[in-house]
């Protein structure tokens, strides 16, 4: 198994692309921390414990690495992954809105990166760190200023602590998916004309799905990346080849 004695957390674990990773890290051999806002619905073991948390919250995103080392002994893998999508067009967007979206997609990878950052520098443990970013951290989407705005700062958030966490052998890495369907993105499946048009601009002719993205959140978790650090990986269909 490729993560056989690793211990991992992922959050926004209870559905979606967290749900696929943090399934996944379990059947590869991890011992995963799940957290999410929302509880979750899926059979847990001995390697796998659900902590509800907040992480545009800093004390729910330490009290996870402290759980992580309580249960299980140590830290190996940070999975960035919780996310909110409200949309809005920048002309009109109230306040609300912009603060939600940086809080959880920006605050709250920021916060995991720097608690899991100080866990394993100061135990000199060489991990991985995972964000998740989005195709519109490349490319603008009308509709979709405040997450286009997150995700774009996240990977210059990914690149920028890949570089001070290179010494210690800290891997820093971003993931930027295309669409995938999730529930995210079940009201652009419900909308003919709004799927025709996201499926003829994916050059592969469809959406992607939760695995996709958990097998690319696999590879940068695993030793098999260990020369792979400050990247951003698009797993996207072939949109921003575009």
């Amino acid at each position: 198994m490729r993560l056989n004695g690793k211990v991992a957390i992922v959050t926004g674990a209870s559905s979606g692309l967290g749900k696929a990773i943090a399934e996944m890290f379990v059947k590869e051999g991890a011992k995963v921390i799940f957290s999410d806002i929302n509880p979750y619905d899926g059979i847990l073991d001995k390697n796998a414990i659900f902590k509800k948390a907040d992480t545009s919250k800093d004390k729910d995103v330490r009290k996870l690495v402290d759980l992580a080392v309580s249960k299980f002994g140590r830290l190996d893998i940070m999975v960035n992954n919780a996310g909110i999508g409200l949309t809005g067009e920048i002309s009109n967007m109230s306040d609300d809105v912009w603060n939600k979206v940086i809080a959880v997609n920006l605050n709250g990878v920021f916060y995991g990166v720097r608690s899991a950052a100080a866990y394993m520098k100061e135990n000199k443990i060489k991990g991985s760190i995972i964000n998740m970013a989005s195709i519109l951290g490349q490319v603008g989407f009308r509709g979709a200023g405040a997450y286009c705005s997150t995700k774009g700062a996240v990977n210059q958030l990914t690149k920028t602590a890949s570089l001070e966490l290179a010494p210690y052998g800290i891997r820093v890495n971003s993931i930027a998916p295309g669409f995938i369907e999730t529930g995210m993105t079940k009201g652009i499946k419900k909308d003919k004309k709004a799927n025709a048009a996201i499926i003829g601009a994916t050059p592969l002719g469809h959406m992607g799905e939760p695995n996709d993205i958990a097998y690319a959140a696999l590879y940068l978790a695993s030793e098999e990346s260990k020369f792979v650090t400050g990247s951003v990986l698009y797993v996207d269909g072939g949109w921003t080849a575009q």
